[in-house]
C-alpha cells in the first residue's frame, strides 16, 4: 500500500492510504478518518426531507452509534435507452436537501450526498443502456455536478459520483470526465457506488478516492439466525476484497449493505420480497456477521447501512419486513458493536 494518506470517507472509515486524482491525490489528501459509520435516509418524494420525522429520523440515526447519514436524491429515466434523466415528484427538492444536511450537521452526523438515477417501477438502473451515450453522459455531467455543487456549498463530507449503473459504468473514458466534472465543482473526496457484482468491471477506482461497493453478497442457501456461519461465509468474500484494495492501492467502504427482516433474507440481502414471514433475528444476526468480519480490517473503509426507515405514510414494504433496523434486534446490535 501507498504512504498517502485516505481523505475522509463518507460512511465508516479507516485503512490503508489512497493515492487519488489520476492516481496522484497526495496534495489533495487529508488524514485518515475512523471507520465510516453510517445509515442512509433516502427519500421517495420531493418533500420527505422536510417531514416532521426527520428530526428524530437524525436523532434515531445518531443514538443508534451512526456518525454518519447518507441522503439519495433521485432523478429518473422514462426507459433504458432515454439519453437523459429528469426530476419528478419523487425527487427531494434542492430546498429539502440542503435542510436536511443543516439539520445532520447539527446532529453531530457528517454527510454524504449519493444521487441515484432511477428507472419506473422495478426496472433495474444497471439495465440502463443509452441508444446515445454521449448525450446521456454530457446530461448525466449536469445532473452530477448540480448535486457537487449542492454539496460543496452545505459542507457535505463525501459524494458518490454515480451508483449501480453498470450498463454504463464500463466506459472508462466518459467516468473519467465526469470524475474531472465533479472534482472542479467539490473538493471532498470522492465515490462510486458499484454493485457487488459490478466492482471488479469497473477501471477508474484510481480516478477516486475509495471504491464503493454495495455489498449485497448471498451469505446462505437457506435462512439462518447463526452469525458464526454468516461470517464464515464472508471469509471468502473479504480475501477477495482485500486483495482488490491492495492492487488498487484504496480503501473499499460498503456505499450500502442490508437486510431486510424476513425469512430468508441472507439468501439474497438485495431483495425487498424475500419472504412474507418476519425475521428479525435473521436481521440481526447478518448485521453482526458483517460487522464481526469486517471492523478492524485496514483496508476497509467502513458501511453505509441501507437503510434507516421509510417516511410515514410512504413506504410500501411493512416496516416489520423492510430493511430498516430501528426498534428490532439490529439496532441493538449497531449499538453494542457501535457504542463509544
Amino acid at each position: 500500500m501507498a504512504a498517502v494518506l485516505l481523505a475522509v470517507t463518507g460512511c465508516s472509515s479507516t485503512g490503508p492510504a489512497a493515492a487519488g486524482h489520476g492516481g496522484t491525490r497526495a496534495s489533495r489528501s487529508h488524514p485518515a478518518a475512523p471507520t465510516v459509520r453510517g445509515i442512509t435516509l433516502p427519500s421517495w418524494y420531493r418533500t420527505d426531507y422536510d417531514s416532521p420525522a426527520a428530526p428524530r429520523y437524525l436523532r434515531g440515526i445518531r443514538a443508534a452509534g451512526a456518525r454518519w447519514v447518507t441522503f439519495t436524491p433521485t432523478w429518473y429515466q422514462n426507459g433504458v435507452t432515454d439519453t437523459s434523466a429528469h426530476r419528478t415528484e419523487e425527487t427531494a427538492s434542492d430546498a429539502s436537501l440542503r435542510r436536511i444536511v443543516k439539520r445532520a450537521h447539527a446532529a453531530g452526523l457528517k454527510v454524504m450526498i449519493k444521487p441515484h438515477v432511477d428507472l419506473p417501477g422495478d426496472i433495474d438502473r444497471a439495465e440502463i443502456r443509452p441508444r446515445d451515450r454521449a448525450a446521456w453522459f454530457a446530461a448525466y455531467r449536469r445532473f452530477i455536478t448540480h448535486y457537487a455543487d449542492l454539496a460543496a456549498a452545505t459542507g457535505t463530507e463525501q459524494f458518490a459520483v454515480g451508483t449501480e449503473l453498470a450498463g454504463v459504468s464500463g466506459d472508462t473514458t466518459a467516468w473519467t470526465k465526469v470524475i474531472e466534472a465533479v472534482r472542479s465543482h467539490y473538493d471532498g473526496p470522492l465515490t462510486y457506488a458499484a454493485n457487488y457484482d459490478e466492482y471488479q468491471h469497473i477501471r477508474f477506482w484510481k480516478r477516486l478516492d475509495v471504491i464503493g461497493i454495495d455489498a449485497y453478497w448471498p451469505l446462505s442457501d437457506r435462512p439462518t439466525t447463526d452469525s458464526a456461519r454468516l461470517a464464515r461465509a464472508w471469509t471468502p468474500i473479504r480475501t477477495r476484497l482485500a486483495a482488490f484494495a491492495a492492487r488498487q492501492d484504496r480503501h473499499i467502504l460498503f456505499t450500502e449493505a442490508g437486510y431486510v427482516s424476513q425469512r430468508g433474507s441472507t439468501t439474497a440481502p438485495y431483495s425487498w420480497t424475500v419472504s412474507k414471514q418476519a425475521d428479525t433475528a435473521e436481521q440481526a444476526a447478518a448485521y453482526r456477521a458483517l460487522l464481526d468480519s469486517f471492523e478492524g480490517r485496514k483496508w476497509w473503509a467502513g458501511v453505509c447501512w441501507w437503510m434507516w426507515d421509510d417516511w410515514p405514510n410512504s413506504g410500501e414494504t411493512p416496516t416489520g419486513l423492510a430493511y430498516t433496523p430501528r426498534g428490532k434486534p439490529a439496532e441493538e446490535v449497531l449499538r453494542r458493536k457501535w457504542s463509544p
